[in-house]
């Protein structure tokens, strides 16, 4: 396959984990009815974890399955502590907030991290062309539009989500940065949902009282979640990004607040007022003039 059919391919992967992403904020907003956010996040990444075990051991590795060697697996459980960390923090913070918002809002405010990704790469050596500031602003106002009430004031659900927003950017920027490294793409996928279950369990442990009839009613959102968001979506997200700019990855991953929307609409029969629906427009078109054309957005500074 040519480099260019290769990025067209992942690029697909993309497109189908914001699908897959999309259609998790039902099921987290379901689980919340049932499960608080710890407990919700832990089981769903144990889940995750162990549907990829078999795969990270003999998958995605440069020269085809073979035995694993200490190596690799040192370096994907570097990466994959470091992403997961993150993973975990926003992941978190978004089941929290999804409590208190829809999941349309909840889609569309998680997007802003299209706009962050390229603001955060400035500290990691890129040099921010003009037009970014513009999309920042944008996106600002899409968001005053969508959260903030009278008084200007922000709902907590809505903070939380910007605060997942931030979070994710972090992860994107460091699932480039390994996922470059890393041979073994899934067992550092798994590595992530293995590090993101264990920091949501001691939050789980100090700060909830998890019951097993709970974690039985929400079985469904958690499969989904922890099945096709985690494991799948997250995973596509790895062998994506390892061929594609994270700037041009974070555009394609982000129409997940497009399907969100959708699906809040067909499934939770959500609906948006007129000043929400044009905070929404006003971020999606930040988030479009932020990444295209992507490759003239960002450049890497001359030495």
């Amino acid at each position: 396959m040519t480099d260019s059919g290769k990025k067209k391919y992942m690029s697909l992967l993309l497109l189908l984990a914001a699908v897959i992403w999309g259609a998790a904020f039902v099921a987290q907003s379901e689980g919340t009815k049932y499960v608080e956010p710890c407990t919700f996040v832990a089981v769903r990444y144990y889940l995750s974890a162990l549907v990829l075990l078999p795969l990270s051991l003999y998958t995605g590795r440069k020269n085809g399955p073979a035995p694993l060697g200490k190596a690799e697996v040192k370096e994907a459980a570097l990466g994959g502590l470091v992403c997961g960390v993150f993973l975990a923090l926003a992941s978190l913070s978004q089941q929290a907030g999804i409590a208190d918002t829809t999941a349309g809002k909840a889609g569309f405010i998680t997007a802003l991290y299209v706009v962050l990704v390229p603001v955060f790469a400035v500290f990691l050596g890129r040099k921010l062309q003009a037009r970014i500031w513009l999309c920042v602003l944008l996106g600002l106002v899409g968001l005053y539009l969508i959260s903030i009430k009278g008084g200007f004031r922000m709902e907590r659900g809505d903070a939380l989500m910007v605060l997942c927003a931030v979070l994710f950017s972090f992860q994107i920027l460091n699932v480039d940065h390994f996922s470059a490294k890393v041979g073994n793409i899934v067992l550092l996928a798994n590595f992530q949902f293995l590090t993101t279950a264990l920091v949501s369990t001691l939050g789980m442990l100090l700060f909830e009282k998890p019951q097993w009839e709970g974690i039985l009613a929400a079985a469904v959102p958690i499969l989904y979640a922890g099945v096709m968001s985690g494991a799948v979506g997250y995973t596509l997200q790895m062998l994506g990004q390892k061929y594609t700019e994270p700037a041009v990855a974070s555009l394609l991953m982000s129409l997940e607040s497009v399907f969100s929307a959708l699906t809040g609409w067909l499934i939770l029969h959500e609906r948006l007022t007129g000043r929400e629906l044009l905070g929404c427009l006003l971020l999606f078109a930040a988030v479009l003039l932020a990444e295209l054309p992507a490759e003239k957005l960002l450049s890497r500074k001359k030495t």
